[in-house]
């Protein structure tokens, strides 16, 4: 869907003395845009430092930033944090999108599918009660306005382990633009929490001891009593809504093979070396998250970002549940590989592709000219600018 914002579109700006990293080099040199794609790219000119960088009239003097792709984040849970900044409140749902709007456009991402879970438990202190149908159509009735920053994409969390899952799943249509389907299973003891421990140390906060133990027999009789209709309704319900298939948490080549099965093209967190190579052999695109390569491991107990990324098996970041650490795990990633066009292209250029948007995600000439100036400060990377289609958003 094109991105429509209130600000008038500037006929032309030319991003001047920048490090423009296209998909396999970083150059010096200028990039013109012009209404809303980029025209034209220069790479003779030589970098000039400090140089009276600014703008003037319609060129940006980037003083020897890196000016990268806008990001494109597949999977995040940063609205529902929006929405429940502490435990027990629950924040008004446009003001919560329009406060997730504006952090996601300031850390660089200019493309986001923002993952609402489908599936709930009707009696839950574990905070899963409906909510996936009525916050689509506020986010619809919010980019409808113009009122948000950055294009917003949904992604269906549909839950295995729940009581609601083919009801929810039946208040979508193709024209709610449902661009990702994920099949997730937090069934305990499979998955993400394979180790009950883990699980138990994850939900302390919010369970006793006896409330645990209860949860996790009620959970395991839930999903061997609806899981494989649930499984079979959400595959059904992908391809109605024309969506991608994503699995999710996939732990070893059994979990691969089924989801290549369901047509499955996109891997979300697997959990094992195993499970990642067999998604690569299978030819699904493996994502990771960044909070695990930045941490240097995953919260739950399992594989390490890190280690997917040196054996070759780590093709997509996700910021996951920190939106500044998809920009900063790009970053970690060019040092671990000592090649940045590559890892840019993490979150990039390979989402876009996975998520079949073929029109951004690379800084070529007819592309989007969604942009992001970073600037290395004391070994970080800070953004000073982010553009949507020729649009500053922030």
């Amino acid at each position: 869907m094109p991105h429509e914002t209130a600000t008038p579109q500037p006929p032309s700006l030319r991003f001047t003395n920048a490090r423009i990293v296209l998909p396999e080099e970083v150059a010096a040199g200028d990039l013109l845009v012009r209404d809303g794609r980029i025209a034209g790219i220069e790479t003779s000119a030589p970098l000039r430092h400090g140089a009276g960088a600014g703008s003037a009239g319609d060129s940006l003097d980037c003083d020897g930033d890196y000016l990268i792709p806008g990001l494109v984040e597949l999977h995040t849970d940063n609205l529902e944090r929006h929405l429940r900044p502490r435990p027990g409140v629950n924040w008004p749902e446009a003001q919560a999108i329009l406060a997730h709007d504006a952090e996601i456009a300031g850390v660089g991402i200019t493309t986001v599918f923002d993952a609402l879970r489908v599936g709930s438990l009707m009696e839950s202190k574990a905070g899963y009660a409906k909510y996936a149908r009525g916050l689509a159509t506020a986010i619809g009735r919010l980019r409808a306005a113009r009122a948000l920053r950055v294009e917003h994409h949904l992604h269906l969390r549909a839950e295995m382990c729940s009581e609601t899952l083919i009801e929810e799943l039946g208040e979508f249509f193709p024209e709610d633009g449902i661009g990702i389907v994920s099949l997730m299973d937090h069934t305990p003891g499979q998955r993400q929490f394979k180790d009950l421990g883990q699980l138990r140390h994850y939900q302390r906060r919010t369970l006793s001891d006896a409330e645990f133990e209860g949860h996790v027999e009620r959970m395991v009789a839930l999903s061997a009593r609806l899981g494989a209709a649930h499984e079979e309704a959400a595959v059904a319900a992908a391809r109605r809504l024309g969506a991608v298939i994503a699995s999710h948490d996939d732990t070893d080549a059994d979990h691969v093979a089924t989801s290549a099965a369901h047509g499955a093209t996109l891997a979300e967190f697997p959990t094992t070396m195993a499970a990642a190579a067999a998604c690569r052999a299978a030819g699904i695109a493996v994502m990771m998250g960044a909070p695990n390569l930045l941490r240097g491991g995953s919260h739950s107990g399992n594989v390490a970002a890190a280690e997917l990324a040196l054996a070759g098996l780590l093709d997509i970041l996700s910021s996951d549940y920190v939106p500044s650490a998809l920009l900063a795990g790009a970053f970690r990633l060019a040092e671990l590989s000592g090649d940045l066009p590559h890892a840019i292209a993490r979150v990039t250029s390979a989402p876009a592709m996975a998520a079949r948007l073929m029109d951004r995600g690379r800084i070529a000439p007819g592309l989007r000219a969604d942009l992001a100036r970073v600037r290395m400060i004391d070994g970080l990377p800070v953004i000073r600018g982010v553009w949507v289609g020729g649009v500053r958003v922030a």
